[in-house]
């Protein structure tokens, strides 16, 4: 059955007359008088019920013939994230969604994308099409489509890339084929999205907009990132800012520069402004910014478990990371040790073996320590920094895992089997997986159960096992324990306490 089929309709239409940003991203409402399909936060005349349809994906509205509305760009809502950690299909779904929503898996010249996709779930190409088609009413490549046009929609609104750029950071093997899609999708060639300025300009890059729901504490997420920032590696000001050097090395190119987000909570928005040199991977940029600052998350169905045991944490998010390799190093780092000792450790890492880069902001100056240079970093020179045995032979391996045997530390990596090779990593143990897991892999129901900070938090630390108490406990929040341990450390008061140090 469709998705959509489970939609309130009457509820979804007393939302949009509302425009509620609680509700952005939740569902589409396709005009069958226009054609066109909106998010519940347009500003344009509410149109009459009898001639509203409402989808739960783009893809689904896409799928009915519907076009993206190019007042409220349904490209910047955030996206829709339904976790159960019970229905086989759901999982089988989330898993298939989250490789699909990554851009680095959008280049595929030979075609098999679904079958590669399927043997990497483990599941035959078949079952995922049925899948699919009963929880979505789409087809993966369709929804892969959808993604891949909605990204270029805003690429050509919002920047002033070439067109044939434009096509290649979408995802599409030859403009020939952009163009086609384009045109058999929203009936309008490229360059008529072009709008007559863009916000780029030689100095503060080129910016896009992001959107997110409500509510979203933005100072306790800034203060979280203030608290762990590197000097010279990133920044966070009064303005509501983050910024941020970045590497990012793709399919055999390394792109390096910054990005800035600075949020703007009238609009429920964020602006991102990032460097030319990474311009050709906005797409890449994006997908990782989003998930580094929770904007996808879901806050009704997280407060709909959390809200009673944590009233005060209904804007609480998961600060991610831009770089899964420098938080999980970082998560080495500040093992059993506070805040403010793991900082000085990696501000020292940083300092020895990051690269300069030149940028138009004076707090950013260097790049974290590539994977490949770590690997090669002596005992020597690591010890050299206070950083202990046990913990140097973990960077190195971690290293050496990312450069060499292809360990992947982002959203879209298979949880169980990274947190299992994690754990076989020399001074890796279970809380430091569960971390990583957390904040560079995404998962909403990790939970590090041996965390001192956690345990005051809960009021388990005297008690003969508190890690086995904590998992106990920690059960009535799933499949959201990730953001339960963020709203215990904040209730707690304890963020600069053992524990919650990376």
């Amino acid at each position: 059955m469709n998705r959509s089929d489970h939609i309130d309709d009457d509820a979804c239409y007393r939302a949009l007359c509302s425009h509620d940003a609680r509700f952005d991203g939740r569902f589409f409402t396709a005009v069958t008088s226009t054609g066109i399909y909106c998010r519940p936060v347009c500003r344009v005349r509410t149109p009459r019920r009898e001639n509203c349809r409402f989808f739960a994906q783009a893809a689904q509205a896409e799928h009915a013939g519907f076009r993206p509305c190019l007042r409220c760009r349904p490209e910047l809502a955030p996206m829709d994230r339904h976790w159960s950690t019970e229905d086989a299909s759901a999982i089988l779904l989330q898993q298939a969604t989250l490789w699909l929503d990554d851009p680095l898996h959008w280049q595929d010249a030979d075609g098999s994308m679904g079958e590669r996709l399927a043997a990497r779930l483990g599941v035959s190409d078949r079952h995922l099409r049925r899948v699919f088609e009963d929880r979505l009413g789409v087809s993966p490549l369709q929804y892969l489509l959808t993604r891949k046009l909605l990204t270029a929609k805003q690429l050509l609104a919002d920047t002033d890339l070439p067109v044939t750029q434009i096509a290649g950071a979408s995802g599409f093997a030859s403009v020939r084929r952009f163009n086609a899609a384009f045109l058999d999708h929203y009936r309008l060639n490229p360059t008529q999205l072009r709008r007559a300025s863009t916000t780029r300009d030689s100095d503060q890059g080129t910016a896009v907009r992001l959107g997110y729901r409500p509510p979203y504490d933005v100072v306790a997420t800034l203060a979280f990132f203030r608290q762990r920032l590197i000097d010279g590696v990133a920044f966070v000001d009064d303005r509501l800012r983050l910024g941020q050097t970045l590497r990012m090395d793709i399919a055999g190119h390394s792109h390096r520069g910054w990005l800035v987000a600075e949020f703007d909570e009238t609009r429920c928005q964020l602006v991102l402004r990032v460097s030319d040199s990474l311009r050709e991977v906005l797409p890449q940029v994006i997908h990782r910014l989003r998930a580094a600052l929770d904007l996808d998350a879901d806050p009704a169905s997280i407060n709909a478990v959390l809200h009673g045991p944590f009233p005060a944490g209904d804007g609480l998010r998961v600060p991610g990371a831009l770089d899964g390799f420098e938080l999980a190093v970082r998560a080495v780092l500040g093992q059993q040790i506070t805040v403010a000792a793991a900082r000085t450790l990696a501000q020292r890492l940083v300092n020895r073996f990051g690269e300069p880069i030149d940028t138009p902001f004076a707090e950013l100056t260097r790049l974290f320590p590539a994977p490949d240079v770590l690997a090669q970093a002596g005992s020597d020179a690591l010890g050299e920094l206070g950083i202990v045995k046990q913990r140097q032979a973990a960077i190195v391996a971690l290293a050496r895992g990312v450069s060499e045997q292809g360990l992947v530390l982002n959203g879209s990596a298979d949880v169980p089997a990274t947190i299992t090779a994690l754990k076989a990593l020399p001074g890796i143990g279970d809380w430091t997986a569960q971390y990583i897991a957390m904040r560079a892999l995404r998962w909403p129901d990790a939970f590090p159960a041996g965390d001192v900070a956690l345990h005051k938090a809960m009021g388990v630390q005297a008690l003969k096992h508190p890690a086995r108490e904590a998992e106990a406990a920690s059960l009535a929040w799933k499949p959201w324990r990730s953001y339960a341990v963020v709203r215990a450390w904040s209730a707690g008061q304890v963020a600069s306490s053992s524990g919650a140090s990376a």
